[in-house]
């Protein structure tokens, strides 16, 4: 949908039509899916975090006045119901090699003692690891992470949609990618013991 069509689907959302309603969710899900999908840590729980982020969309519409694109508007939201979603889950400070599966174990010990990049068939398992790392940030950084890397936003789309200026979700990013590193170090390091 082009930004006219969303705003003319939003008229007729708010004149409660029902076939709007549902063209609206289906023009919202699949952003609202990816937002949700890649910030939890556990997979399966994604359709009721959809659920939960759709409903205080259609419950807060009347505060949309139209200053930014809906996109960014509905990835707010989405963003900060993860991040209120987040803040409950219980973290682990860091990820040790023993946390592993059998497969991110291999991953770290191939990065750890070849010169050649991943095998192909580790890639699913890279992927994984990868989310592992991500998921010892703080909630805020995994987010911004995510955005910025997975979500294609500019820096300046990812502060509209965490109320943070670009120069703080720079810095945050760069010090996210900095911890990340560091992990990956330390699982390189309990491999040479």
């Amino acid at each position: 949908m082009t930004d006219s069509e969303v705003s003319a689907c939003l008229e007729r959302v708010r004149q409660r039509d029902e076939g709007a309603i549902h063209a609206l969710i289906a023009h919202m899900h699949p952003l609202v899916y990816k937002i949700a999908r890649s910030n939890l840590s556990r997979r399966g729980e994604e359709a009721d975090l959809v659920q939960t982020i759709m409903a205080k969309v259609f419950s807060n519409l009347d505060q949309f006045a139209g200053r930014v694109p809906f996109k960014h508007w509905v990835s707010r939201i989405a963003v900060n119901t993860c991040l209120d979603l987040v803040r409950y889950e219980k973290r682990r400070p860091e990820v040790r090699l023993a946390d592993l599966g059998e497969e991110e174990a291999r991953i770290v010990e191939n990065l750890a003692t070849s010169e050649e990049g991943l095998d192909a068939s580790l890639g699913f398992a890279a992927r994984d690891l990868v989310q592992q790392l991500v998921a010892c940030l703080q909630p805020i950084d995994r987010i911004l992470v995510r955005l910025l890397y997975l979500e294609g936003f500019t820096a300046e789309e990812a502060g509209s949609a965490t109320n943070l200026s670009p120069e703080v979700v720079a810095t945050r990013v760069s010090r996210a990618k900095a911890k990340m590193r560091d992990r990956h170090t330390h699982l390189l390091k309990g491999i040479d013991r």
